[in-house]
């Protein structure tokens, strides 16, 4: 029996549980042709599994990496980590936040970066926004099923990444998104890119779980400043040794334009 297709029945049946979709293939569950068959019939997107030569390196040796990716768009954004930055942060960003991920994020497409985001609303919203509108490619990793869009509010950016960039889940369908997913979807966002920026966090913000796994991977770390009287979870990274990024020639330092990046000619001016 096909792996490739049995994987992608599995992850279906199971709503692309992580957990329990290792398990049923640990006990070597049976899964009839028939049943492979109506799991294939009823896919509406593509799937990317685990033993596809597609399938991303960068998430191979990621913490629990995912068996079955369902997609629309462009997977070889991913191929790469190298031409991937991760901009992410605060979902009720302040407009300084929003006005700097505007700036880096049509910057660093600018530069021939795609950028990665999980596509709250806030932060990821409008570097994926700012990104596209520079002419550039995005990426976005979901916490909800591939055909669920979340949130609402960036529905328009959902659109636009099916057919401009890329749009990634673990999730099969219209599975509505648990609370559980959105720290577990991060880890996703840190093994993809090759350097990750956070343009805004509170000391106690999720965003703090994707620099984690970053971190975890020897990923580099960037944070944009805020003044000392906020509650800011950048500054406090900044201290203990992330980059601080103001500006395009800070982002630069960051990633080091190693790998696959734009021909010295085609760069933007800093």
């Amino acid at each position: 029996m096909n792996a490739r297709n049995t994987l992608i029945a599995l992850s279906m049946k199971y709503g692309g549980d992580w957990d329990r979709l290792l398990s049923a293939i640990r006990e070597k569950e049976h899964i009839s042709e028939e049943e492979i068959n109506e799991a294939l019939s009823a896919l509406r997107s593509k799937a990317l599994t685990i033993v596809d030569p597609e399938y991303p390196e960068s998430l191979k040796s990621s913490f629990k990496p995912p068996l079955v990716l369902y997609y629309y768009g462009d997977v070889s954004l991913v191929a790469k980590e190298s031409g991937c930055l991760a901009y992410i942060g605060s979902r009720d960003a302040s407009p300084y936040g929003l006005r700097m991920a505007k700036i880096l994020g049509g910057q660093a497409s600018g530069e021939g970066l795609t950028v990665v985001t999980g596509l709250a609303r806030g932060i990821d919203a409008e570097a994926t926004k700012a990104a596209l509108e520079a002419g550039g490619k995005a990426v976005a990793v979901l916490g909800s099923g591939i055909d669920f869009p979340y949130p609402l509010s960036s529905k328009d950016l959902y659109d636009r990444l099916k057919t401009s960039g890329l749009l990634l889940s673990e999730y099969p369908g219209t599975s509505e998104p648990k609370k559980s997913n959105f720290p577990f979807r991060n880890r996703l966002i840190a093994a993809l890119c090759h350097a990750l920026v956070v343009g805004e966090a509170g000391r106690n913000s999720g965003t703090l779980i994707t620099v984690s796994y970053a971190l975890g991977s020897n990923k580099e770390v960037g944070c944009v400043p805020y003044t000392a009287e906020e509650d800011s979870a950048c500054n406090t990274l900044i201290k203990e040794g992330a980059f601080m990024i103001e500006n395009l020639s800070d982002l630069n330092s960051m990633i080091g334009f190693e790998g696959e990046k734009k021909p010295e000619g085609d760069r933007v001016e800093k």
